[in-house]
């Protein structure tokens, strides 16, 4: 009977089974709370990926905190982003716009944010195509992107989106979700083997998860090649509920940032578990003003939008453009604490 189950409830299936929490293995003996805290996890690669990746620290970070963590690992921006909205989420890994949403709109605060082995303050924004075939130059898909299938991340994603439309694309009058033969929404690390098994003709991905990919798919990877990097972008990090007390906030923010630094055998194995999150080299202490590069790009790409835009009338876009403006240095004003 179990073959015969629709896939689409086998999904729903897995879905319900990645929500349910997991006990960290040790905990502290006179734990002052038992209530778990929870952790949503930002769909970088597969669900399961993503909670096997992040277990070990999760249970280290329960001892640390004397509570239980819970861990919620889903396959899209927009099933974690709809668990922010609920409160079901009091502490997150999160980029960009989410992270930036989250501090504005949903009363958390930025604690860590992570470094990678490179040094470098960030990421890039990748195109990819296949190194062989009709359409694997970037000057080709400006020319005709109506004739290319893309495949790309959620709306929310900084580099799966955001990125790639506000410094490539519109400046070339091409509105990603309109002007392609087909699109694919996905994880980057789906983008990246639509293209490579033939299903897209160009996908959006970034610097960090291609350099994962390669590891775990390296026949597929070699039949990829990049036609377009972007500027940096700042890394991502980790917010924390306001809700708790600005003690608890600077323990688990003194967790983040002391993981990985011991040189011990403690530390060696902490580092281990930093190399399988996309090859973290760690943490760094971060407060809400580490989003306003994010809060700028959102910005930049809204008012980008708008002036490409079609409307009834001018007034119609200045009235959009206004409201970009008062949007913008709302967040601004709460990301430099001047705000509630």
């Amino acid at each position: 009977m179990a073959r015969r189950l629709p896939a689409l409830m086998w999904r729903c299936i897995i879905t319900a089974l990645l929500a349910l929490p997991f006990a960290a293995p040790v905990q502290t003996a006179a734990a002052p709370d038992s209530t778990p805290l929870r952790f949503g996890i930002l769909p970088l690669g597969g669900a399961f990926e993503s909670r096997n990746d992040w277990e070990p620290l999760l249970a280290n970070l329960s001892r640390a905190i004397g509570r239980p963590v819970s861990v919620l690992s889903v396959n899209s921006y927009e099933a974690l982003e709809q668990a922010i909205q609920r409160d079901q989420v009091d502490m997150a890994f999160l980029s960009g716009k989410m992270a930036l949403d989250a501090v504005s709109q949903r009363r958390m605060n930025v604690v860590a944010q992570v470094t990678r082995h490179d040094g470098l303050p960030g990421y890039r924004a990748l195109l990819l195509t296949r190194k062989t075939g009709p359409r694997n130059t970037l000057k080709n898909l400006l020319a005709e992107p109506e004739r290319w299938r893309l495949a790309r991340g959620e709306s929310r994603s900084v580099s799966g989106f955001i990125v790639p439309q506000l410094q490539l694309f519109l400046p070339n009058h091409i509105v990603m979700e309109t002007r392609f033969a087909s699109e694919l929404v996905g994880t980057h690390q789906a983008t990246a083997l639509a293209v490579a098994n033939g299903e897209a003709d160009v996908a959006t991905n970034n610097t960090a998860d291609f350099e994962r990919f390669r590891i775990q798919f390296p026949v597929e990877a070699e039949r990829l090649h990049v036609i377009w990097e972007s500027e940096l972008i700042p890394h991502a990090q980790i917010v924390v509920r306001r809700d708790y007390s600005p003690e608890f906030q600077k323990k688990v923010q003194d967790f983040l940032v002391d993981y990985g630094r011991s040189k011990s055998p403690r530390g060696d194995a902490e580092r281990v578990v930093l190399r399988s999150l996309h090859d973290l080299a760690g943490f760094l202490p971060a407060d809400n003003t580490s989003l306003l590069p994010a809060a700028k790009l959102a910005y930049q790409l809204a008012r980008q939008s708008a002036m490409t835009s079609q409307w009834v009338n001018e007034a119609a876009r200045q009235a959009r453009l206004q409201r970009i403006e008062s949007g913008y240095a709302e967040q601004l004003a709460v990301l430099r604490g001047s705000a509630p």
